[in-house]
């Protein structure tokens, strides 16, 4: 499926669960379930910017941005992740007024019905993001994914505090899991943040992709002298790369242009989508530079 339309699906599944858990936390009148309300609302507003960076990000380099727009999609990742770490904060703070001012929650299993459905949705949404995510290399997507698989996590902590609350009546529960399940968004979102923050200060590609282009190189190396001068970054979900290759003297331009080529769709093959850069070098200009 493709990005825009599987970040869509995200969004019209997000509007249904923020109204259905706003409607069931007034009615409850139960914190966890209209913390998790906020949660689904800055889901959903997650779902929205990783639709729009997405498309943003897929268009074609143009004369503003010659090297395209994929770090749009690092910047969506880094807003959403404060969105979340922010709805954690809000979370805590109603939870404590709850534990300062307990009252009673009506209709509990209500809640845990509403909770059970949220989880299924947005559980069945997040794994389609997240593949879709994981395929294509996108922070945007995989931010998106995190944030409504972590609401599944949550919203099932909810619906069992309710379980407890209705079996025991300790209405401190609310608030206690409340607590939990902010803490455990905010860690994931620093987490998150730091693989969406990353990218916007150039920084290289992971060692297992560098060790995949260098055993591409290695396997060409019968027909060059050497490689130097190897550097990579990451923008949104593209990989760009570019090294100096030193070339025989003898090699004709055709040849030099055709082995580049090879050496090009062999990393296509091992990174999703590598921007690729090749200096061509003679030898004799290497043996220039080292006297």
């Amino acid at each position: 499926m493709h990005s825009t339309k599987i970040a869509l699906l995200s969004i019209c599944s997000n509007s249904f669960i923020v109204l259905l858990k706003l409607a069931v936390g007034i009615i409850t009148g139960s914190v966890a379930i209209i913390s998790e309300a906020i949660h689904s609302l800055l889901d959903l507003v997650a779902s929205v910017i990783a639709f729009f960076s997405v498309k943003i990000s897929n268009r074609p380099p143009d004369k503003e941005h010659p090297y395209g727009h994929g770090k749009f999609e690092n910047i969506s990742g880094t807003v959403e992740t404060l969105l979340i770490f922010i709805a954690g904060i809000w979370i805590i703070v109603e939870s404590v007024e709850k534990l300062i001012h307990p009252s009673p929650i009506k209709l509990p299993f209500v809640g845990v019905i509403v909770m059970l459905l949220g989880a299924f949705i947005n559980w069945r949404v997040g794994k389609k993001v997240q593949k879709v995510g994981d395929e294509t290399h996108s922070v945007a997507m995989q931010s998106n994914a995190l944030h409504l698989l972590t609401d599944v996590y949550s919203s099932l902590g909810v619906a069992a505090s309710l379980i407890l609350v209705s079996l025991t009546g300790w209405v401190v529960l609310d608030a206690l899991i409340g607590i939990g399940i902010a803490v455990y968004i905010m860690k994931e979102s620093i987490e998150l943040g730091k693989k969406s923050f990353t990218p916007l200060l150039d920084t290289g590609l992971s060692s297992d992709e560098i060790i995949q282009i260098e055993q591409v190189l290695l396997n060409f190396k019968s027909q060059f002298i050497e490689y130097h001068d190897l550097r990579t970054r990451r923008s949104g979900a593209e990989e760009h790369i570019d090294f100096h290759l030193v070339l025989p003297s003898s090699m004709s331009i055709e040849e030099a242009h055709l082995l580049c080529d090879k050496i090009e769709d062999e990393i296509k093959k091992v990174l999703i989508n590598p921007q690729i850069l090749i200096h061509v070098e003679p030898e004799n200009e290497m043996i220039r530079n080292v006297r």
